[in-house]
């Protein structure tokens, strides 16, 4: 019997041997070829030489070939991620995830980005649709290179398509999608609040943050007061709600800086970017440099770039370097529609125009095709909330949203060159500062920005009477610029940048508190003479300065009277021990955090409720209801309490009952409550949840995070510094880029996970290749 039991375990090792080898070699088919000769569509030869950590440097004798190469090398390491994007963005998901996409799917067919897309190429210049051919040609050749598809569509039983120039066009569309994705949903909320209570109280509850701003322009903005009449009962009514976590932060966005000249020890001007994303294995950014001969002079641009698209997204090029946060501004208005009786016709300054209808079909893998009806109005498509019908006009729907001539950074030779692309560069608008080896620093809007005649720009309006419109974009004098700055220093992070004329060119499309910009410049001005690790200690600031104010109320709030009561000893001591940093290893940290939040979703939870009622959500309205929430609490109103509470005592005393038990629940323990329990890696391959056993594998280890949303260093889960980037023109030896995942999407590559440690322990990486360890050479095919 024992001796039966032996052989069968023996024989199920064998097999479990077996399997993993046979899997091991199945995956190793697809694994990108990295040294040797290649026959390929190049007029010259090509050169692909990685380093240790896969940093790919193309050389070219010119700019088609080195896109080509570029193309080659993305498919080789990316193809899949790049597909993703393409789908996303023209709604092709369904093909190969089945049902489970098709509801995303029938959201993105609404914005015909396909069809957008093969408009758009129609139109672009004729050097840059040669670039974009090539690019599109390597990325054809590169897949065709590996032995085998990525291992991704054999898990899905798929095949790829080819790439098409049209796609990497769709690949800047998801971008958008990523960026300015709100679709209306804040303008809604704005309206549904505005429309329910007296517009004193809309005004101090949806108001820029007076406590943390710190423009670029020095401009600032009054507080609005309390009111002096009642706080609405439609407020304070004790209405439940599902989703009543109000909006923290803007999430999608950056931190940018840049330093003149005359600030730094060897004079030329420094830049430091960190683009915050949502964060995956493989990463978002691939790092690339290219060299290519441009007449008889070499051009070198290093940096970042896109899988899916030709171009360095964020780099230098030896005369400038440059980085981008996303703008944050009004890129959307919700249209108020009336519709004729029959619902076949809306009501425009020239009467009734007919609903235009498109017809489409999603093919859905394992279902039957879905036959998708989208009707749209001369503004845009039709979208729903709640009960409401309306237009969404968007920036991305215009004919110039995207082109390539982000291209023409990579070989701007000066601060005022770059500066001037602004309104001619089609992509989803963004702060641009730039640096040049001179000492000159500039900021500008880079992207599309519509002129627009409305009534107001936060909440849908009635366009029928022609009162309210958009017109053409405006022109490159109308851009607001700042250009040298008397301090010597530049910012953003998502928050207002400029105000005053500036402003109500941009608008608000949700800023952010300015907790992180004012902490950024109070950094760079708090220091005499400035170099690139300087900068990149500021992006790694973890310091709690926002929560400040609010450890001080949560200790306040623990008088001894109430710390005996309610048996809160432990709680106060951890509280008073926390270094006021968001470390992995502070408790008092996750304390303060927690209780801010739960303060401020009491607070507001009949708010919460009035909007979820009407199909909203207290998170998409466009400002945190931080600013409010303090001056209530410094206030202290009886009539501005939730009509649950007796107190702003009994409120707050709740606040910290109920984050330490969720704290307690989750972790077992107050003790067991560091940040960085709370604040755990969760960087994931797209399929690791759906292999089983072996899927954990393709993610990246669920490290502790230090980090947080209202500091330099934003850091969430799977949210956060998608890269960190400094670099001075002309120094660049003495740059810094890592990124949090590796160069490849394929688990066996060594590039898989290559840069994560050092990103994670904070490793400041070169900026620049180092040493050469692979090369494949792309030859002419004859």
């Amino acid at each position: 019997m024992m001796k039966g039991i032996k052989w069968l375990l023996l024989t199920i090792v064998v097999i479990i041997f077996g399997v993993a080898v046979a899997g091991y070699f199945w995956l190793r088919l697809s694994l990108p070829q990295y040294q040797g000769e290649y026959r390929a569509a190049v007029a010259n030869p090509v050169n692909l030489d990685r380093d240790a950590l896969g940093y790919l440097s193309i050389t070219a004798a010119d700019r088609n070939d080195a896109a080509y190469g570029m193309g080659f090398a993305h498919a080789q390491e990316r193809f899949f991620q790049m597909d993703l994007a393409r789908r996303s963005a023209a709604g092709t998901l369904a093909e190969l995830f089945g049902e489970r996409a098709l509801a995303t799917d029938i959201q993105r067919r609404r914005h015909r980005f396909a069809e957008r897309a093969a408009t758009t190429l129609t139109e672009l210049a004729a050097a840059d649709l040669q670039i974009l051919s090539a690019y599109s040609r390597g990325v054809n050749d590169g897949l065709a290179s590996l032995a085998s598809v990525p291992f991704e569509y054999h898990l899905l039983g798929a095949n790829p398509m080819p790439w098409q120039e049209s796609d990497s066009i769709l690949v800047i569309y998801n971008m958008y999608l990523e960026l300015q994705g709100k679709m209306g949903r804040d303008e809604y909320a704005m309206t549904v609040l505005r429309q329910a209570i007296p517009e004193p109280w809309f005004q101090f509850l949806q108001q820029h943050s007076s406590d943390w701003q710190a423009a670029i322009d020095n401009s600032e903005v009054t507080p609005v007061s309390l009111p002096d009449t009642p706080y609405p009962d439609v407020l304070r009514a004790a209405d439940s709600c599902i989703e009543c976590t109000p909006k923290d932060s803007a999430d999608l966005g950056s931190n940018n800086m840049a330093v003149m000249g005359r600030l730094t020890s060897h004079g030329k001007a420094i830049v430091a970017n960190d683009m915050h994303l949502t964060i995956r294995a493989p990463g978002t950014w691939y790092k690339v440099q290219l060299n290519w001969r441009d007449a008889n002079e070499w051009q070198q641009v290093t940096g970042l770039s896109l899988a899916g698209a030709p171009a360095i997204v964020v780099g230098s090029n030896g005369h400038i370097a440059w980085g981008f946060t996303n703008s944050t501004a009004d890129w959307h208005d919700l249209i108020k529609l009336q519709l004729s009786e029959d619902g076949k016709a809306y009501l425009t300054e020239q009467g009734w125009q007919p609903l235009q209808n498109y017809y489409e079909t999603i093919k859905v893998k394992g279902a039957e095709d879905y036959p998708l009806q989208l009707q749209e109005t001369r503004w845009g498509p039709f979208i729903n909330y709640g009960e409401h019908t309306f237009a969404l006009r968007w920036v991305a729907y215009d004919n110039n949203a995207v082109n390539f001539n982000l291209l023409k950074l990579e070989t701007s030779r000066n601060a005022e060159q770059a500066l001037a692309q602004g309104a001619i560069t089609g992509i989803p608008t963004q702060n641009l500062l730039v640096a040049d080896k001179e000492g000159n620093i500039g900021w500008t809007p880079l992207g599309p920005l519509p002129s627009r005649q409305l009534s107001d720009w936060d909440t849908a309006q009635d366009w029928s009477d022609g009162s309210n419109f958009w017109s053409t974009n405006l022109s490159a004098e109308q851009y607001p610029q700042v250009y040298n700055p008397e301090a010597g220093v530049l910012w953003t992070a998502n928050a207002r940048s400029v105000g005053g004329e500036a402003y109500r060119l941009l608008g608000n499309g949700g800023y952010d508190l300015g907790a992180r910009g004012q902490q950024i410049r109070n950094n760079l001005l708090s220091q005499g003479q400035l170099n690139e690790q300087a900068l990149h200690q500021i992006q790694l600031d973890n310091r709690a300065l926002f929560l400040s104010r609010w450890q001080q109320l949560l200790l306040d709030v623990l008088t001894p009277e109430v710390t005996a009561e309610h048996q809160l000893a432990e709680y106060r001591l951890l509280l008073s021990q926390s270094g006021r940093y968001a470390e992995t290893d502070d408790i008092g940290y996750t304390l303060v955090q927690q209780f801010r939040q739960q303060t401020i979703e009491l607070l507001f939870t009949p708010l919460s409720a009035l909007l979820e009622q009407q199909g909203s959500r207290s998170a998409n309205l466009k400002f945190s209801l931080e600013t409010p929430a303090w001056a209530m609490l410094q206030a202290r109103r009886v009539d501005t309490l939730p009509a649950k509470f007796s107190s702003w005592s009994e409120l707050l005393l709740q606040a910290v009952l109920a984050s330490k038990q969720q704290l307690e629940q989750q972790h077992g323990s107050l003790q067991d409550s560091r940040w960085g329990k709370q604040n755990q890696a969760k960087i994931r391959h797209p399929l690791s949840s759906a292999i089983p056993l072996i899927g954990d594998w393709l993610n990246m280890p669920a490290s502790e995070f230090a980090g947080d949303r209202h500091m330099p260093r934003v850091q969430l889960p799977s949210f956060g510094q998608s890269q960190r980037m400094v670099v001075a023109p002309g120094q660049e030896q003495d740059g810094i880029l890592t990124i949090p995942a590796g160069q490849s999407g394929h688990p066996l590559s060594p590039f898989y996970r290559a840069d994560h440690q050092y990103w994670l322990n904070e490793v400041a990486l070169p900026f620049l290749p180092g040493p050469k360890k692979y090369q494949l050479r792309l030859v002419p095919d004859a």
